[in-house]
């Protein structure tokens, strides 16, 4: 028998008793594991790394490539970005698999209707690229970064995460209503591959109709595909559907890499108590052997598991910690019933995925015209629009570019400005150019030095015409 070796990493507050209950019934399948201990975490911000993840758990990650890991706390006060978010950057682990489904003996409002869906969420990008800044002292920005590439990655994944578990349809969720560029690049690449999978049903939906439909009748869903932050809230919401986040497996998969871990938390509370719901590590276990191409033994797992909830053995916090059975307890009936299959439940027949291999080479989309045709200069001021306009009017006098109007947290409120306005202290002043014709951004940068002599200046972004198309949305009320 072939052995894998696996970096297993404990976690946080309930994480060990989890991780120990999945590694325990891992063993029990007769697979050939090598576990590697390694931390990262609470205990390691606490050591005074700042990342929270130590110099010998990158290597070991490094040299394994598989990762079994339960929740890491983030402590408040100290450290720096979360652990999690830590090892899926530099990891570079983008696409994140949550898959729910109907459990036996775990009563919930959507029992019967047979639940078995998968949230296949982007994991690198978007809001959660952490990029920040105060633009005045009372005005914060976050960047939402959505790349062709990562809408790319994230969607053949999604296509062929559904054909290795033989699923029938797949639902890509934005919202490209509103945010028509960013959003609007996952919904446009979504639609050029879709055709390359006929096999697979697809559509779009918007993200708050798809929270509503998950609601109303999640059973129609099977796949859905979705950007981060969307993928990180509906996901939530989808193992509420089936009993919680106990009940919630996760995979963060990279090119040759992948990190299995619980959706939940490390709930410090109850750590050492034996009384916590290890189903989701034990799940994402499963995962972790499937990925491993250990799918008979990751199919009897998943037959024991069920076959434990269907002889009505559940932990404390499904049925109330005066009644459920302790975490010790549940291990040891999940490994009484390897080799047991759960009469009337399926557990998939699954085959390895085929993950996507998009050139590594710094090669982007070319565009066969790119012209600044204007700049919106963000000025921090007090100033009312209807003076400020007039302000900066008389500052680009002699520029190539003029003032089109100046909107205020996306609003138009010169000229001709929304009275029910409440400004705050950043004002997006858009000029274009003067002419209609491209112009140099050091127009623009010059221009924006005149006015940071009057008035503060605290950002600037560059208005690009591409191949002929604007590569910026107007203000509301701009026309």
């Amino acid at each position: 028998m072939s052995r894998h070796a696996v970096t297993v990493i404990p976690g946080d507050g309930i994480g060990p008793e989890c991780v120990a209950a999945a590694v325990e019934i891992v063993n029990a399948t007769g697979v050939g594991i090598d576990w590697i201990e390694r931390h990262a975490g609470e205990r390691v911000f606490k050591q005074g790394i700042a990342s929270g993840v130590p110099q010998d758990t990158i290597d070991s990650i490094n040299s394994t490539r598989v990762v079994l890991k339960g929740p890491l706390g983030t402590p408040v006060g100290f450290g720096e970005k979360s652990a999690n978010v830590t090892l899926r950057k530099l990891f570079e682990t983008f696409a994140n698999i949550r898959p729910v489904r109907e459990l036996p003996g775990v009563a919930t409002p959507y029992s019967g209707q047979g639940i078995d869906l998968v949230v296949v969420r982007e994991n690198v990008e978007d809001l959660y690229a952490g990029i920040e800044h105060m633009q005045t002292p009372d005005v914060a920005q976050c960047l939402k970064l959505i790349s062709a590439k990562g809408s790319e990655k994230i969607i053949r994944t999604a296509f062929e995460f559904a054909r290795s578990e033989g699923r029938q349809s797949l639902a890509c969720a934005t919202k490209a209503n509103i945010m028509k560029l960013t959003e609007g690049e996952v919904k446009r690449t979504f639609e050029r591959i879709a055709p390359e999978y006929p096999d697979i049903k697809s559509w779009h939906v918007i993200i708050d109709n798809c929270a509503h439909q998950l609601v109303k009748k999640p059973a129609q869903f099977d796949v859905i595909v979705t950007t981060n932050m969307n993928g990180d809230i509906i996901s939530d919401l989808t193992s509420a559907l089936v009993g919680g986040l106990g009940f919630a497996p996760s995979a963060n998969l990279g090119n040759g890499i992948a990190i299995f871990e619980a959706v939940h938390g490390s709930a410090p509370k109850y750590a050492g108590k034996d009384v916590i719901n290890p189903t989701a590590v034990i799940l994402s276990s499963v995962m972790m052997l499937k990925y491993l191409g250990e799918f008979e033994a990751a199919a009897a797992i998943e037959h024991a598991v069920l076959t434990t909830l269907l002889d009505g053995k559940l932990t404390g916090d499904v049925v109330g910690y005066d009644k459920g059975v302790r975490t010790s307890d549940y291990t040891k009936a999940v490994i009484k019933n390897l080799g047991r299959k759960a009469e009337g439940w399926k557990v998939r027949t699954s085959k390895p995925i085929k993950m996507p291999q998009l050139s590594r080479n710094q090669v982007f989309r070319a565009a066969k015209t790119k012209e600044v045709v204007g700049a919106d200069i963000f000025v921090e001021s007090a100033i009312v629009p209807a003076e400020l306009g007039p302000a900066l009017e008389a500052i680009a006098a002699e520029a190539p570019l003029k003032l089109k109007m100046i909107s205020n947290r996306g609003t138009k409120v010169y000229p001709d400005g929304n009275p029910n306005i409440d400004c705050v202290s950043q004002h997006r002043c858009r000029f274009m150019t003067r002419s209609g014709s491209p112009i140099a951004f050091d127009d623009a940068l010059a221009l924006a030095r005149r006015i940071n002599e009057k008035h503060e200046v605290c950002h600037i972004e560059r208005l690009l015409r591409i191949d002929g198309a604007d590569g910026f949305t107007k203000a509301q009320g701009e026309d």
